[in-house]
Order: structure tokens, then C-alpha cells, then sequence
């Protein structure tokens, strides 16, 4: 009797590679619900599967998600919270320059292992001044190195006694001594400054701040064991936090390619502005708008890749193979892909323009490969298999409307029949166009001039923690990559597999016929 032949070329002629799939429906613009990804034979369990993507060079993150550049989404708070889970937030400018400077660098200084330009007191200020300024600032802490004019260590200011009571009393008169200050020559630091402070805080119990100074006793820094701790115990994490090389957090920022009266490039300002970011720390800043196929936005990318050479740079955005090689020989490092698929836009509705996701990261995907480039999928994101999906021809995601409900995301909260909703808007809605993103859109601020919206103003209901939605979008994605035994996102790309789906197909994927008592979530 004759060998049944096993039907092993049998998954080919349904289930197809990319190449062969989104060319096989050329005519037809498809979006994340169209399609669903084959399984294959996986010795690959989720809990294993590395997430590390490359945005560009020096620009690392530890999960391939990003928080959005909207106002009601990504401020520093937000940023923070991505960059603690691995991520990176885009900070919007929907806000003056001074604004978003400070936004920077309240992220940049959240909690790194070396303060390398601590905040500062006077011996001859009040301690009231101190609480002034603790409360202007918003500041989290309460104790504070104290210099004098040419900046040598004076003493350190307890939070002990950074108190109401004694608001009168001056700061000489209330701080602890130079000589029972514990400090470090920073020539003692080595190559791992943190293993050098974690020493010191075993060895001195009961000491929580170590000071950094040079040999003339400048003051050059400060560690606290807090910090310290948290970055030794984030070494032995699965998703570490994204940090840069002084083990501060990773933060991005968002600019515009403004244009002054004349209607050219301002380019003074655009320059003056990103220098400031620079200066903050600022890791990679976005040229972000509607349309970045265009005369405005190559510019301004040119024009900092020329000022600023090994700063990364993200533009966008487009949804097609010839945007993608124009940024890309601008000098952008990674291109953003998407016109009109976020929850509160309407730019397909109102422009009729736009490409329904998956096949522009598709088309996107082979110009990006090309030109060696990485490539961001932004909007149009619902739940942890769209992202799946996504990085399948993109490095990384951007969300908005997912992370919007967020306690860390900005926006006022209102109670509506006693649930709790945030403010959720499009950046093309004309409340945030009139507040000043409406250069993003190609418009005028000016309410005497006509403005067509490309967005609407929204409620989210507000959801959990960004920490909790997070874990549940990376368990997700970390599924995905199991069933298709991928142990990393080069490989998922790799191994991806295409099938359309029908209306039917996508109904039956989704609980059905059940009352539905608990979601995952």
C-alpha cells in the first residue's frame, strides 16, 4: 500500500507571507480586523520572548510601545510611566515651548541614580523660601544640597527640617554641617557609578544621601538610595525601564515645522527650541504632522539632522513607500505611519484621503527596509492583537486612545451617571487646534480664519493604571509571538503568515453567544 504524502505545501496556498499576501490584494486597502495571523510550530513559550526594539541608533526601548503626542494623552506623567515600564512617551506641543522644556526635564530628572545637577539652596535663605519653592515647583523631595556662590558644598538641608515651624528661621541656622555630610570624589565613581553608591549604602546603614563632589569640593551631584536600589532591582527585571546612558529616563518631544509671518520655515525658533530640548536631555524629537509627505515637514527634518547630527529623529506622518524614502533622505531615523485611522479622527471622513492601516505599513514596510529605517505604526491600535499585527511590518507602535483613560494621562475627569470619564480629543479637533496644534494640520489658529477639523472631542471611561494596561497589552503581544514561535520581534516579522478574514470570521473570533459577566481587562 502507498505512502499517504502528508499535506506539508498545503498551509502555503492559504496562509502567506506578506509579500505574497498584501500583493495578492493590491486593489484592496486592508486595516488590522481584515486579516488574522497562522500559528506555526513554536518551542517558543511567551514568558520568553524578548521585546527590545532598535528605534535608532543609541535609542533603545525595552517594549516597542509609545505613547502619542496628544494633549490628552501624553505630558510628562505619562512619559514617565512609559519609560518605567520600558516605553517611550512623545510629549505633545500643544503648549508653550517654556512648558515643554519643563516637561522634559521633570521627566529627564525623575529618578536616575546620579543627580547630576541637583537642586540647590542658599545658607542665607529662610526655610520659608525653601517651602515656596518646594510648592512652586511641585517638587516630591525635601532635601537639599547647600552651596555657596561659586558652588562648594556649604552642608545639606534635612527634610526634617524643612517644615512650617520653622519657616523663619534661616537655612545656615538648620542644616546639617560640610564636615558630617557624607561625600565621593567623583574620580572614585569608576565605570559603574551605581554599584559604587550601592556599596557605600551598605556600608554606611542609616545613610540615605551621597553627595558627589570634586577636589576643590564643588558639588557635581547626589545619589539617593532609593534611586540607587530601584535601578539594582530593575537589572533582574523581564522588562527593564528605558533609560539613557546616565541612567535617566528615556523621553521624547514632539515639534512642529512652524512657520513665521512670511509663511517660511521659522526656523529660528524650531532651532533655538529643539536646542533647548537637547539641552534638557531630550532623547529623539518627532517632526509631527498630518501630512508629512510634504515641503514643510522635509525641511525642518533636513534642517535638524543638519544642526543637531546624532540626535534621532522621528517624522511623519505618511502612509506610503515614496513619504517613507523622502523622510528617510531627509534624515529622518524612523518614520510614522498613519492618515485618519485613530478613534477621533476624521481626516478620511473630512479630506477623503487615507490609508486603511495594515496595507500603509505594508507599502511603508518595503520602502522602510530599503532605506533602513525604522517604521512606527501610529493609530488605529484597539487591543493587544492589533499590535501584534502591526509589528509584524513595524518596529514599534503609538498609541493614544488605549492609553487616554489612564490616570496618568492629562485631561479633566467628570462623573457621568457615576462613572468616571477623561477628556479624550483629537489633535485635529478644533478645541485643540484653537489651543494651537492647527499647524499640524496645515491651518491658522486664528479663529477669524476658516479651520476644517480632522478630529472630534471625546470621553474616554477611565481604566486602570497605565502599569496595569501595559501588562495586559505586553501579555498580549508576548502571546502572539508564542503561537507563532517567535522569540523575538525580528523574527516575528519573519514568520508572519496572512489570511483575509470574512465578516463571519470576524464575529466568530469575539465572545459570542454568552452574557458577558468579566472581561480580561
Amino acid at each position: 500500500m502507498a505512502a499517504i504524502k502528508e499535506p506539508d505545501d498545503l498551509d502555503p496556498k492559504f496562509f502567506k507571507p506578506a509579500d505574497a499576501f498584501f500583493s495578492a490584494y493590491g486593489h484592496l486597502a486592508l486595516t488590522y480586523d481584515d486579516v488574522t495571523l497562522a500559528t506555526c510550530y513554536s518551542e517558543v513559550l511567551p514568558r520568553d520572548t524578548q521585546l527590545e526594539t532598535m528605534l535608532a541608533e543609541g535609542l533603545k526601548l525595552n517594549i516597542p510601545v509609545i505613547s502619542s503626542d496628544m494633549d490628552t494623552v501624553t505630558e510628562a506623567r505619562m512619559a514617565i510611566a512609559m519609560a518605567l515600564n520600558g516605553g517611550l512617551g512623545l510629549i505633545h506641543y500643544n503648549m508653550p515651548d517654556r512648558q515643554q522644556l519643563s516637561e522634559v526635564s521633570r521627566v529627564k530628572n525623575n529618578v536616575h541614580g546620579l543627580i547630576q545637577d541637583p537642586v540647590k539652596v542658599a545658607a542665607d535663605q529662610m526655610i520659608g523660601d525653601v517651602l515656596s519653592l518646594i510648592e512652586k515647583k511641585k517638587f516630591a523631595f525635601s532635601t537639599f544640597p547647600v552651596v555657596d556662590g561659586r558652588g562648594k558644598l556649604v552642608g545639606l538641608l534635612s527634610g526634617h527640617v524643612v517644615k512650617p515651624r520653622y519657616a523663619k528661621r534661616k537655612v545656615a541656622d538648620a542644616l546639617t554641617p560640610r564636615g558630617q555630610v557624607h561625600t565621593i570624589d567623583q574620580k572614585e565613581l569608576g565605570r559603574d557609578p551605581i554599584a559604587r553608591a550601592d556599596k557605600f549604602f551598605t556600608d554606611h546603614p542609616g545613610i540615605h544621601k551621597l553627595l558627589v563632589v570634586d577636589e576643590q569640593d564643588h558639588l557635581h551631584g547626589l545619589f539617593t538610595m532609593s534611586d540607587v536600589e530601584r535601578i539594582t532591582q530593575e537589572r533582574n527585571a523581564q522588562f527593564r525601564p528605558a533609560r539613557d546612558a546616565h541612567f535617566r529616563l528615556l523621553c521624547g518631544a514632539a515639534v512642529s515645522a512652524t512657520r513665521n509671518a512670511f509663511g517660511e520655515l521659522d526656523r529660528n525658533r524650531i532651532l533655538a527650541h529643539v536646542g533647548g530640548l537637547v539641552e534638557r536631555g531630550v532623547d529623539v524629537v518627532a517632526v509631527s504632522t498630518a501630512h508629512g509627505h510634504s515641503k514643510g515637514v522635509g525641511d525642518a527634518v533636513r534642517m535638524l539632522r543638519e544642526a543637531f547630527p546624532k540626535l534621532p529623529i522621528i517624522a511623519g506622518n505618511v502612509t506610503s513607500s515614496a513619504g517613507v524614502e523622502y523622510l528617510a533622505d531627509a534624515g529622518a531615523d524612523a518614520i510614522k505611519v498613519g492618515q485618519g485611522p485613530g478613534s477621533i479622527c476624521t481626516t478620511r471622513i473630512v479630506a477623503g484621503v487615507g490609508i486603511p492601516q495594515l496595507t500603509a505599513l505594508y507599502i511603508a514596510s518595503r520602502a522602510a527596509k530599503k532605506k533602513r529605517v525604522t517604521l512606527l505604526a501610529d493609530g488605529g491600535i484597539a487591543k493587544s492583537g492589533d499590535v501584534v499585527k502591526a509589528l509584524t511590518l513595524a518596529h514599534a507602535v503609538i498609541c493614544g486612545g488605549i492609553f487616554a483613560g489612564c490616570p496618568e494621562a492629562p485631561g479633566d475627569v467628570m462623573e457621568i451617571s457615576g462613572k468616571l470619564y477623561k477628556q479624550y480629543r483629537g489633535m485635529g479637533s478644533l478645541a485643540a487646534m484653537k489651543t494651537g496644534s492647527a499647524a499640524r494640520y496645515g491651518h491658522t489658529p486664528d479663529p477669524a480664519r476658516k479651520m476644517a477639523p480632522e478630529g472630534v472631542e471625546a470621553l474616554k471611561e477611565m481604566t486602570s493604571s497605565l502599569d496595569q494596561v501595559l501588562t495586559q497589552l505586553i501579555g498580549g503581544i508576548q502571546s502572539g509571538m508564542g503561537y507563532l514561535g517567535a522569540p523575538n520581534l525580528a523574527q516575528l516579522r519573519e514568520k508572519a503568515r496572512f489570511i483575509r478574514v470574512s465578516p463571519a470570521g470576524q464575529r466568530e473570533g469575539e465572545p459570542h453567544d454568552v452574557v458577558e459577566l468579566k472581561t480580561g481587562t
